[in-house]
């Protein structure tokens, strides 16, 4: 059996302006990276604003395990099949980070026959977007601590500076250092922090910003520290943000690659879904739907953290409404959160199977609170039973939602045309409803318990006291109308990572909460999750290597 690195460097890739120009692009609209990458041209993306939107389909997942899932596959097998079907479908997907392909989840290329390419170029620098993202972040913590180390004229509170550096790898020894030893003309010796650059607000004003107006608006509302009088100071306040946007300038462009199948892919921005919004960016979505009739595009992790994100957040601010979502399942994940171990779970075990499912359960009805029409999708492997998959079949129809068997992984753009025409069926048949969770008005607090109790299932919320403090001083501050983030673990409806399946009877901890004012949202940290991730025992980096003829292995 083929790794999906070898199936993708044996694919043959159409040049990136024929894969435009099927499309409407001319040569002029894209700006090349390379014979297969290339950004979509500012005059370009003006040149559309005015087309009509397609309709929206969210792919989203089950809480991840270590059996897979494979979200990113079935975006790819789908919109493959789409255009098997001859209509014209588009992707719009994130940006992977260097902290998973290097740490213990590998590349986000999708997988199998179901592919995005340059997998290789995907899942390294791309066309250095991140890198930009890390820059401007870095030059705002550069010209904060000069500030303070030039007099502080802003009379910023050293022991309030909020804002941290970022570097996209997996650094654990980074989350808390020392800035500043040394001499006098060496800084200010301060406590500093450091997130993964796909934690950095930066990532997520890139990726909510319509365009550079916008961008730079949002740039001048990040707040990074307090003063004395406890008083917000501002990238504004800094004069950061004409050298911050001008970092960020080829960054705010879509980039455009292809899958296997050449069906066009939008890749721009990458926020994780647990520790930020993890949603493609705004404007690599709207691009989407105004190129094509119809647009797929993802959401991070599981429909608890992701999907509530898309729409709470990334749908609210910027106007967007889902037409349909797409639900991804394996039995192997279901018989997972049954209690199977990894080992096991090629075994048929209907018991297992039958206690698992209660997780896609919830999903399902946390998806349909939305109002937004649900297509569960089996993403199959050849251990799956007729058996098990004609039970997860039944109990979705049983629950009002629609269910096709995905074969993408192993037959590509073929093996997801059952999935496409029960997408298409249901986009003809059933109307998206689409409402956001809770009101802009409701209270921060509200808003937290709101998403703990209908999305999470949690009985109740325990604030640390500190956190109440925060939330109390963001709603004084003039930010209570603001949507939430919740970061916490992906591999549970809870915040404990090992209670699987659909945990009851337990309570949320909030230990803090801040707000990102660029953005637009105000931050939850939960349970023990962490903005700057570690390297597990047996790095992916220990298996990843490139020979003489400069072909990279062990990227997956």
């Amino acid at each position: 059996m083929k790794t999906d690195i070898e199936i993708a460097q044996e694919a043959v890739m159409e040049p990136i302006a024929n894969v435009a120009e099927r499309l409407g692009l001319t040569e002029d609209s894209l700006e090349l990276y390379g014979k297969y990458k290339a950004k979509i041209s500012d005059a370009y993306l003006k040149s559309i604003e005015n087309n009509p939107m397609g309709k929206l389909i969210l792919i989203t997942a089950i809480n991840p395990t270590p059996a897979g899932e494979g979200k990113t596959t079935v975006s790819t097998g789908l919109g493959q099949a789409f255009g098997r079907l001859n209509k014209k479908a588009v992707l719009a997907l994130r940006e992977p980070s260097l902290g998973p392909c290097f740490g213990i989840k590998g590349g986000a290329a999708g997988g199998g026959y179901s592919q995005v390419v340059p997998m290789e170029d995907l899942n390294l620098h791309f066309t250095g977007d991140f890198h930009a993202i890390t820059s401007a972040n870095n030059l705002l913590a550069a010209l904060l601590d000069n500030h303070i180390q030039q007099g502080n004229e802003l009379q910023i509170d050293t022991r309030q500076v909020v804002w941290k550096r970022c570097l996209d790898m997996n650094d654990r020894v980074l989350r808390n250092v020392v800035v500043g030893l040394g001499n006098k003309t060496d800084g200010v010796v301060r406590e500093d922090h450091f997130v993964i650059t796909v934690a950095s607000e930066i990532m997520a004003v890139l990726c909510l910003a319509e365009d550079m107006e916008d961008l730079k608006k949002r740039l001048a509302r990040i707040i990074v520290a307090y003063d004395m009088n406890g008083k917000p100071v501002t990238a504004r306040d800094l004069n950061a943000v004409g050298a911050m946007a001008a970092l960020l300038k080829d960054a705010m462009l879509p980039n455009m690659v292809q899958t296997l199948e050449h069906t066009p892919v939008l890749v721009h921005g990458g926020p994780f879904a647990n520790i930020a919004h993890g949603c493609n960016s705004v404007r690599a979505t709207k691009t989407a739907l105004k190129m094509a009739d119809y647009c797929i595009t993802e959401a991070g992790f599981g429909a608890d953290l992701g999907a509530e994100k898309f729409f709470d957040i990334k749908c609210r601010l910027s106007g967007l409404k889902p037409d349909a979502v797409v639900l991804v399942a394996t039995v192997r994940a279901l018989k997972y959160n049954g209690g199977v171990a990894k080992a096991n779970l090629n075994e048929k075990n209907m018991e297992a199977l039958e206690k698992g499912i209660a997780n896609l359960e919830k999903h399902i009805e946390n998806l349909q609170k939305y109002g937004v029409p649900v297509v569960v999708t089996l993403n199959s492997f050849i251990t799956d039973t007729k058996e098990e998959l004609a039970f997860v079949e039944d109990f979705c129809h049983e629950r009002n939602c629609e269910f096709a068997l995905c074969e993408v992984w192993e037959k590509g753009g073929e093996g997801g045309i059952s999935l496409a025409k029960k997408v298409l069926e249901t986009l003809e048949q059933k109307e998206s409803l689409f409402t956001p969770l809770y009101k802009d008005e409701l209270p921060l607090k509200e808003k937290i318990e709101t998403v703990a109790r209908e999305i999470y299932g949690a009985k109740g919320v325990n604030f640390a006291p500190a956190a109440l403090k925060q939330l109390q001083k963001l709603t004084d501050l003039g930010f209570g109308k603001l949507p939430v983030c919740m970061a916490k673990t992906q591999y549970s409806l809870s915040d404990d990572p090992v209670l699987l399946g659909r945990p009851d009877n337990f309570e949320i901890n909030v230990r803090e909460v801040y707000v990102s004012a660029g953005a637009g949202f105000v931050v939850v940290l939960t349970g023990a999750v962490m903005t700057m991730p570690g390297l597990p025992g047996k790095p992916a980096a220990f298996s990843i290597d490139v020979n003489k003829d400069g072909q990279i292995t062990g990227l997956f």
